[in-house]
């Protein structure tokens, strides 16, 4: 069946559902989607009409721009159902913000605003039962954007187009992690595209990853591509340093990418006045802290695992524990969080949106 809103969104219903045949108590992230997903095709320099259509393969030419130079941007976010089946976003504007500002690094035309909001909230409406309540229970939302002109020229697309895809999602990391700092590989480099959700910064990171997994570690902790001197991200995650009582993470930059996880529990620490250190961090400050007890806490932030704990770092040679705390900042700051994104907690923030 298909309808057309008066915003202009196309909607065809899928003839079945297929949320039956899902078991919501073993569900590996990223492998189930709804029945649903959004697309938007750009053309002749315009966005055509947003459409919300049954979830299923898309085809395109061998040659599509995408396959062979790379154009392409995504975005993580989450919906929420409290107790009472209401549904939330959390800060979905930052979401869209930066999926725009990612796409402009790859030379990718901006998406409207109406389009976005429009689709996201009529495709969480129409998968609203894909929308388990429960702590831990989410749905995870994948927009992204890919080049979809057929040709294998070296230069920017003449056609995109946005989709949005919904996974029920649990917890995403299991318990607590061993990551290694790098001291040779990056994640990226000054004047790079770091900063920016692009496809290519993922696949760049699977090689080092896999041979720090050989080692024992599940992660690795990115540092500066020029001398290594400098922490700078924790795998898909930023990352967090407790020194005594002082909270340290590295400053965004074109190279690190503008965790809005990140900035929540920044903001968070603000408004409770915790010691908060945002500055460059030395791997040598780090090494030394674990080594006369000073480190007190590290973990990562980022949608997906909201917070995970880091138990051990190991650099070169060394392997140092870090302390697991069953009432420090990692757990303070992921239960406020959490608290805020299932609504049982006031949001001083404004930063929960009711679909």
């Amino acid at each position: 069946m298909e309808t057309t809103l008066s915003n202009g969104l196309k909607i065809t219903k899928a003839s079945s559902s297929r949320i039956n045949e899902v078991d919501f108590e073993n569900i590996n992230f990223g492998k189930i989607f709804t029945d649903h997903m959004f697309a938007c095709h750009y053309s002749d320099g315009k966005w055509q009409q947003p459409e919300i259509v049954p979830y299923g393969p898309i085809q395109l030419d061998p040659s599509a721009r995408v396959f062979h130079y790379g154009q392409a941007v995504f975005e993580g976010m989450k919906a929420y159902k409290d107790a009472n089946g209401d549904t939330f976003l959390f800060r979905p504007d930052e979401n869209f913000y930066r999926i725009n500002k990612s796409a402009e690094r790859l030379a990718m035309p901006d998406f409207p605003k109406e389009y976005f909001d429009a689709g996201l909230e009529e495709l969480l409406k129409l998968d609203n039962k894909w929308i388990k309540p429960g702590m831990g229970n989410s749905l995870y939302i994948r927009p992204f954007v890919i080049a979809t002109e057929a040709s294998v020229m070296a230069s920017e697309s003449n056609a995109y187009t946005f989709y949005i895809i919904c996974s029920p999602a649990q917890s995403y990391y299991g318990g607590e992690v061993d990551v290694l700092i790098a001291d040779f590989f990056s994640r990226s480099a000054s004047g790079g595209i770091g900063y920016a959700k692009a496809a290519g910064n993922y696949a760049a990171q699977f090689y080092p990853t896999n041979l720090a997994k050989e080692k024992g570690y599940d992660q690795i902790i990115w540092t500066d591509s020029s001398s290594h001197k400098y922490v700078e991200e924790a795998g898909t995650m930023n990352i967090f340093f407790r020194i005594n009582d002082t909270l340290l993470t590295a400053p965004i930059s074109e190279r690190i990418l503008d965790g809005i996880t990140r900035k929540s529990i920044l903001d968070l620490a603000k408004k409770e006045n915790f010691k908060i250190d945002v500055r460059n961090i030395e791997v040598a400050e780090i090494i030394e802290a674990a080594e006369n007890g000073s480190l007190k806490e590290v973990f990562g932030a980022g949608t997906a695992a909201v917070i995970s704990v880091i138990k051990g770092i190991g650099f070169k040679d060394k392997h140092f524990k870090v302390p697991v705390l069953a009432d420090g900042y990692a757990q303070h700051f992921k239960k406020s969080l959490t608290d805020i994104q299932y609504n049982l907690s006031e949001d001083p923030f404004n930063w929960r949106v009711k679909i």
